[in-house]
C-alpha cells in the first residue's frame, strides 16, 4: 500500500515552513512512529512520523525547501520492511562466511536497541547543538557512561547510557542542529562480537583522537578558533579533561615564548590583523534576546541607594558563628533575596507576568540569581525563598555557584523563576540598568558598596553606600508600585530587623 507523507498542520498564523531535515534516505526501512523528516516554522519544530512499517520509495522535496500545510513531501509503501526483513535471513543462510561483516547480520548478535534521544531541553529553547561525541560506532559501554553532551543557549546536557551495551549508528554528527526527542543512536544489549574485533589492532592509532575526547565543549570551540593542537596541552580537569581555561593558558603561553624569540620581527611588523569568528549558539540567544526585549517590552529603570553599614556590621558581628554553625558563609545575597521576597508578597504585579492578553500573578515566590559560570552568566532559580532561612539560602546560592563551574547545572535548575537579581558589584559595577529576563516583568541590579560622603541629620558621615537599579516592564507595573517596591527594599537593607518582623 503507497502512503503519502504530507506536511501537518501548521500552527496559527503560520502559512509556510521549511524542510529542515530528512532523517531518511530513499529505500531504507522504517517501522511505524519513526521520525522521517524535520518540518521548520518561525516558531517550532515539527517531526513527522510513519503511519507504518514500510521502506521509503521517493523524497519529493529536499532539504531547505518551502513547503505548506498539507503538501506531499515523499511516499513510503507499507509492508515492504517486512518482506525485506524476511528475505535476509536466506542469503546469510546460503552463504554463512561473509555473513558476519555485513551491518544486519553484526546488530542481531546485540539483543534489543534502546533509542538514545535528545533530552527535554529548557524552556523557550526550541533546539541545540550536538557539541561532542564521547562514543563512536562499536564502542562498548556501561551504564551511566556519558555518550553525548549536547549545548543549548543556556547549558550543556551530558546524555549518559541507560544500561551497559554497544553504541549503535551515530545519527547525527558534532555541530549538527538536534530537537527534544530526536534520535541519536542506538545502545545494542549484549557484546560486539563481530564489530569491535577488528578495531583492537588499530585502536592504539588515534592517540591524537584521546586528546580531542578530553575537550569540554568550550574547550573544543576554543581550539577551533584558535587552531592550537590539542595534543600539545596539558588537561587539568577532572581525569585529565581538557577545560577553556587550559586552551586560553596554553595559548598564551605560546604568543609569549614567540614573543621572546622574535621580538624585533613583531615589533617592525606592527601587526593590525583581523579574525573573523562565528557567534556562539549562547551568544547568538543572547543577542536575540535582548533585542526581543527592547523592542517587545515597555522597559524603564528606577534608582535608589541603600546604606549598607547596617548589614555590613551584622556580618561582622555574626560571620564566624554563622559559618561554624550552618557550614556556609554568610554573605550580601542572602539579604538581597530576603529583602525582594517581602517585597514580592507586597505588590503583586512586580511578581506577575504577561501571558497574551493576560496578566499571570503567581502566588509562589521563586528567585532567579545571576551567577558567573565558564560559559557566562546563567540564571539558576532559588524556588520558594518566602519558605528559606538566610542559611538555606546561602546554601542553595553556593550549591548553584559550584554547579555552574562545574558546567553540571540542570534544566530544572534554570527554568522558571518570577524575579531576577543581578549583582554587577562584584565586577566593579558602579551603576548599570538590568535587562529584564522575560517573561519576568522587573530585575534588580545591585552594585560596588563604595564609601560616600553623606548628610546625616545635618553632619556629614562617610557611609558604605550601594545604588539599586529596578528595570520594570511598564506594560504591567505602573512608576508608583516600582518606585515604592525599590524603597521597600532599600528600608528593609538599612534596618534588616524589618525581615524578621514582616515590617
Amino acid at each position: 500500500m503507497t502512503i503519502e507523507i504530507k506536511i501537518p498542520a501548521l500552527p496559527e498564523s503560520v502559512s509556510e515552513a521549511t524542510i529542515a531535515s530528512w532523517r531518511v534516505q530513499v529505500g531504507e526501512q522504517v517501522s511505524r512512529d519513526d521520525v522521517l523528516v524535520d518540518i521548520e516554522t518561525d516558531k517550532i519544530v515539527l517531526e513527522v512520523p510513519a503511519t507504518a512499517d514500510g521502506v521509503v520509495t521517493q523524497i519529493m522535496h529536499q532539504d531547505g525547501a518551502t513547503v505548506i500545510a498539507e503538501q506531499v513531501i515523499g511516499i513510503f509503501e507499507e509492508g515492504q520492511a517486512t518482506a525485506t526483513a524476511s528475505a535476509a535471513p536466506a542469503p546469510s543462510a546460503a552463504a554463512s562466511a561473509p555473513a558476519p561483516a555485513t551491518p544486519a547480520a553484526a546488530s542481531a548478535t546485540f539483543g534489543a536497541g534502546v533509542d538514545i534521544l535528545v533530552p527535554t531541553l529548557p524552556e523557550s529553547v526550541a533546539d541545540a547543538v550536538i557539541a561532542l561525541w564521547r562514543v563512536k560506532e562499536g564502542d562498548q559501554v556501561q551504564s551511566d557512561d556519558v555518550l553525548v553532551e549536547i549545548e543549548t543557549d543556556k547549558i550543556v546536557l551530558e546524555v549518559p547510557a541507560p544500561k551497559a551495551g554497544t553504541v549503535g549508528k551515530l545519527l547525527a554528527a558534532e555541530n549538527e542542529r538536534v530537537v527534544a526527542g530526536q534520535a541519536l543512536t542506538q545502545l545494542h544489549a549484549g557484546g560486539a562480537a563481530p564489530t569491535p574485533a577488528p578495531t583492537p589492532v588499530a585502536a592504539p592509532a588515534p592517540a591524537v583522537a584521546s586528546k580531542q575526547d578530553t575537550l569540554s565543549p568550550s574547550a573544543r570551540r576554543a581550539v577551533g578558533e584558535s587552531g592550537v593542537d590539542a595534543n600539545q596541552i596539558q588537561g587539568s580537569g577532572v581525569g585529565g579533561r581538557i577545560t577553556k581555561a587550559d586552551v586560553t593558558s596554553h595559548q598564551g603561553s605560546q604568543v609569549a615564548t614567540s614573543t621572546a624569540s622574535q621580538p624585533q620581527l613583531s615589533a617592525a611588523m606592527g601587526a593590525r590583523d583581523s579574525k573573523r569568528v562565528p557567534m556562539t549558539r549562547i551568544r547568538k540567544r543572547i543577542a536575540q534576546r535582548l533585542v526581543d526585549v527592547k523592542n517587545n517590552t515597555a522597559m524603564l529603570t528606577t534608582f535608589n541607594e541603600v546604606n549598607m553599614e547596617p548589614i555590613k556590621q551584622l556580618r561582622q558581628q555574626y560571620k564566624k558563628s554563622f559559618e561554624e554553625h550552618h557550614g556556609v558563609r554568610l554573605g550580601f545575597m542572602s539579604f538581597y533575596v530576603k529583602a525582594v521576597t517581602e517585597a514580592l508578597k507586597r505588590f503583586p504585579a512586580i511578581n506577575a507576568s504577561i501571558d497574551g492578553d493576560d496578566i499571570v500573578y503567581h502566588n509562589y515566590f521563586d528567585v532567579s540569581v545571576a551567577v558567573s559560570t565558564p560559559r557566562g552568566l546563567v540564571t539558576p532559580v532559588l524556588r520558594n525563598c518566602d519558605q528559606m532561612s538566610f542559611a538555606q539560602i546561602e546554601q542553595n546560592i553556593q550549591a548553584m555557584a559550584d554547579k555552574g563551574r562545574n558546567n553540571s547545572l540542570t534544566i530544572e535548575d534554570l527554568t522558571g523563576g518570577n524575579f531576577t537579581i543581578t549583582n554587577g558589584g562584584v565586577f566593579g559595577s558602579l551603576m548599570s540598568t538590568p535587562i529584564l529576563n522575560p517573561p519576568q516583568s522587573a530585575i534588580l541590579g545591585m552594585h560596588a558598596i563604595k564609601d560616600r560622603p553623606m548628610a546625616v541629620n545635618g553632619e556629614v558621615k562617610i557611609l558604605p553606600m550601594m545604588y539599586l537599579a529596578l528595570s520594570y516592564d511598564h506594560r504591567i507595573v505602573d512608576g508608583k508600585e516600582s518606585v515604592s517596591f525599590l524603597v521597600a527594599i532599600r528600608d528593609m537593607l538599612e534596618d534588616p530587623a524589618r525581615m524578621l518582623l514582616e515590617l
